[in-house]
């Protein structure tokens, strides 16, 4: 389980400066228990790909992760707070976000068994995969779909509408990155907490959020020309909840906002 934090931005900003500084502090300060590895992906400038950068250590503290942040502004970032998965390592190649071909991916939940989901990718795709987690063959379901959809938020939508009738419990909670826009899943519906998170989380004093509706995702706009999409548990921002069930486009060059259901019709 992770926290996922998403900026877009019509003139290139700092993640730093389009949350504020506060909301920075509350989203680090989730490293008690959000800290085993951190993760940045940036679109600088318009028709750029993703640029990534990863870690394996805590976000807390670390000089590169307040680089990352603060510098260099950008058109879309997206940052991500790992909490591995119980028996998966803890090493560079399991940090989100994930990029290949010109997109990245961040997940927030734990897609178990892994069988049937190795079962859907393809042989090049499989051969592909660097580390051992189950979000990143999510990502490698997301990319194959990416070969016949017309766009990237269709591929997006397929792989989710894919995935949810065989793991109904699962968080398919990402953000994606490419192509121009930042794209929010937000698929949680039957998801819940095990009894050993839940009490890591209380002993970890994290707001009640966490607790209460720990996969939700929200979108606020802290500032005209910045929208922001965020995972619950941190921030005053003036946030507004997703579509349940959704997949949704943001828009880099205008910000506009298109929500499609994971199960069209």
């Amino acid at each position: 389980m992770c926290r996922l934090l998403g900026v877009v931005s019509t003139t290139p900003i700092s993640v730093s400066d389009a949350v504020g500084a506060h909301v920075l502090k509350d989203f680090v300060a989730l490293t008690r228990v959000h800290g085993d590895g951190w993760g940045i992906a940036r679109v600088e400038q318009a028709g750029g790909v993703p640029g990534v950068e990863v870690s394996a250590g805590s976000a807390l503290d670390d000089p590169a992760f307040d680089s990352a942040v603060r510098r260099p502004p950008a058109l879309a970032s997206m940052v991500h707070l790992r909490w591995a998965t119980n028996g998966l390592a803890v090493e560079p190649q399991n940090s989100h976000p994930f990029a290949v071909g010109g997109i990245a991916m961040a997940h927030n939940g734990s897609i178990k068994p892994a069988d049937p989901l190795d079962d859907m990718l393809e042989p090049d795709i499989a051969a592909s995969l660097r580390g051992t987690t189950d979000s990143e063959r999510y990502f490698g379901v997301i990319r194959q779909h990416r070969r016949t959809a017309p766009d990237l938020a269709e591929a997006v939508r397929r792989a989710v509408a894919q995935l949810r009738p065989i793991y109904r419990e699962a968080s398919l909670n990402a953000l994606v990155l490419g192509e121009g826009q930042l794209i929010a899943v937000h698929a949680h519906a039957h998801s819940f907490l095990p009894d050993e998170d839940v009490e890591e989380i209380t002993a970890a004093e994290l707001p009640t959020e966490h607790l209460e509706d720990y996969f939700a995702l929200r979108w606020a706009r802290p500032a005209d020309g910045t929208l922001v999409v965020g995972s619950t548990g941190f921030g005053d921002l003036d946030w507004q909840p997703l579509p349940p069930e959704s997949v949704t486009a943001i828009s880099m060059s205008d910000l506009s906002m298109t929500s499609l259901p994971v199960m069209a019709d």
